[in-house]
């Protein structure tokens, strides 16, 4: 193993902790590993094609994750907010960026809108990761920043067709506006034909393989599929692994498949900043200081200012407006491809020196939003700023209301508990990978979905919660998989009541060991009810068998344990 790679991830070991220590996000500490260990810091490795193809793969699973977030009837409810606030903040942002640039430079007009426009533009995969790490996604103000984010990203098809216009070449607006449209329509068309005629009869062979690796391969492969299709029309790869999720969320299979992605997306992301920050050229970091500093401040200070004001024209929060408009306030990865692809292409739009000055912008304002956030928290938390302010949940978004119990496993047992729950108007969902039971289920009106119930993320995702959830109740019929799955449980809320079921004795005693509240052995139970029915015919009283039971029952059927060996 070469001592680059131990001195990287010391390094990176050191940063994480630092920056966790003061409430400051981990890609501030990938970033700066970046820096630190690219050709303009330690030089420990080379700025290669892998480097970019592993960051790619983390934008990638980025959008899937997203994608499987927004389903179409979700999406379409926000139509208003993407082509609105998305709009206006582009817009707003571009027209104060535009007479700064054209007053402060010798650029031409040209490449002053050029750089306004991807100057408004911020860090899609930053944005998106902050509000996930802060359970924002499916708040108000989450919502509202995905939907500017989302339009961002659709803007970067027209801003990628007006490059010729820049090269100095005719362009046709009114060619470009027909193969937008025509490309829309054939990828509303073939989503929809997918999805329903393809992907669920793939998902569903799969799943029965009962194989993770499979499930995960058949993912990936879906995710690249309609990368390289969106790459190949011209259109942001990003967007095609964000119909990929989108596919993929329609399905049964959803929070499993987002479980089972979670931790790929996170490394590959983590290699997406680090890739990033190598980037970073340090050596014109130094010389060209003061014209970097300004330009920071000067692109912060013009975002947080249009974000702000565009927010609270269309009627979002003071708090929302402020947090939204900090969080939005950088640069974005678009960005730099737009640099770079300029300057592949030829274009001189703006000169190569001040190309390199942007590059450092965009970087060190990515790095700096997480810092921003960290100190607008700590502002909160002391009470100087929005002290009684918190996040809004979305009210319409389509999201489940946290049941009240979760149960574990949908045979012949979890399916009477699901009865009773119904029964009885008890807020319950029943979790099993079983997909013939799961269809059969839901036909019937059962509140039944897949997933692995050892998977903690899994049961996060289906609403246990560690103060919402009233109780929680393993019907597996399996005792290693129960206990695992009590296990999962009491990792995620250690004080909540879990009821288990199990074979015999035995199996209650590991169980009661491991957490169970109560863990009731069925073939007791069955000889209980047999019996009890027998003498309630003999003639013995209700309350004479209660007290029997009660009797038998106490410190987990202790008066059973000698007597009755085989259990």
């Amino acid at each position: 193993m070469p001592l680059s790679f131990l001195i990287f991830f010391g390094i990176l070991f050191v940063l994480v902790c630092m920056l966790r220590a003061a409430r400051i996000g981990a890609l501030v500490a990938f970033l700066a590993a970046g820096v630190l260990s690219g050709p303009f810091g330690l030089n420990l490795f080379e700025m290669n094609q892998t480097w970019q193809l592993l960051g790619d793969m983390g934008i990638l699973f980025l959008w899937f994750n997203i994608g499987l977030e927004i389903n179409m009837s979700r999406l379409w409810n926000m139509r208003r907010t993407i082509f609105g606030l998305g709009a206006s903040q582009v817009l707003t942002v571009a027209i104060m960026l535009f007479p700064v640039l054209f007053g402060v430079t010798r650029w031409s007009v040209l490449g002053c809108l050029m750089v306004a426009l991807i100057l408004a533009m911020s860090s899609t995969s930053e944005d998106l990761q902050l509000l996930s790490d802060r359970n924002e996604l499916n708040t108000n103000v989450g919502n509202q920043s995905f939907s500017i984010l989302l339009f961002q990203d659709l803007l970067s098809i027209p801003i990628l067709a007006m490059l010729p216009v820049f090269a100095g070449k005719s362009f046709n607006l009114g060619a470009a506006a027909i193969d937008v449209f025509v490309l829309s329509l054939l990828l509303i068309v073939s989503v929809v034909f997918v999805g329903r005629f393809i992907l669920n009869p793939v998902l569903k062979r799969v799943v029965k393989l009962k194989s993770r690796e499979a499930l995960l391969l058949t993912v990936m492969l879906n995710i690249v599929v309609w990368a390289t299709v969106l790459d190949m029309m011209g259109l942001p790869v990003g967007l095609g692994a964000f119909l990929a999720g989108m596919l993929m969320s329609e399905t049964i299979y959803r929070h499993q498949i987002s479980a089972e992605i979670s931790p790929y997306s996170m490394l590959f992301l983590a290699f997406f900043f680090i890739a990033l920050g190598m980037g970073l050229n340090v050596p014109l970091l130094v010389d060209k200081w003061y014209y970097i500093l300004v330009g920071l401040g000067g692109l912060v200070f013009i975002k947080f200012m249009a974000l702000f004001m565009v927010s609270r024209v269309r009627g979002v929060l003071v708090p929302d407006a402020a947090f939204m408009a900090l969080m939005l306030s950088q640069g974005g990865e678009f960005g730099l491809l737009m640099l770079q692809t300029m300057k592949t292409a030829g274009i001189n739009a703006i000169p190569a020196t001040s190309s390199e000055v942007l590059t450092a912008i965009i970087i060190l304002s990515i790095m700096t939003t997480p810092v921003l956030l960290a100190i607008y928290d700590f502002l909160r938390r002391r009470g100087w700023i929005f002290a009684a302010y918190r996040p809004r949940s979305l009210d319409r978004s389509g999201l489940e209301v946290a049941p009240s119990v979760v149960i574990l496993g949908f045979g012949r047992v979890g399916q009477i508990v699901a009865k009773l729950m119904e029964t009885n108007g008890v807020s319950y969902v029943a979790i099993d990978m079983d997909v013939n039971a799961i269809v059969r289920g839901r036909e019937q009106g059962y509140n039944v979905v897949f997933g692995n119930c050892k998977n903690g993320d899994v049961l996060s995702n289906f609403g246990l919660h560690p103060r919402k959830t009233n109780a929680v109740i393993i019907a597996l019929d399996n005792a290693e998989t129960a206990k695992d799955a009590l296990l999962t449980v009491k990792s995620i809320a250690p004080r909540i009541n879990v009821y288990v079921r199990a074979r015999n004795l035995a199996e209650c005693k590991i169980l009661r060991k491991h957490g169970a509240f109560r863990a009731l052995p069925e073939t007791i139970e069955t000889a209980f009810l047999l019996g009890c029915r027998a003498l309630h015919h003999m003639g013995v009283s209700d309350a004479k068998l209660h007290s029997v039971l009660n009797e038998l029952r106490e410190d987990d059927y202790a008066g059973l344990d000698n007597s009755v060996r085989l259990m």
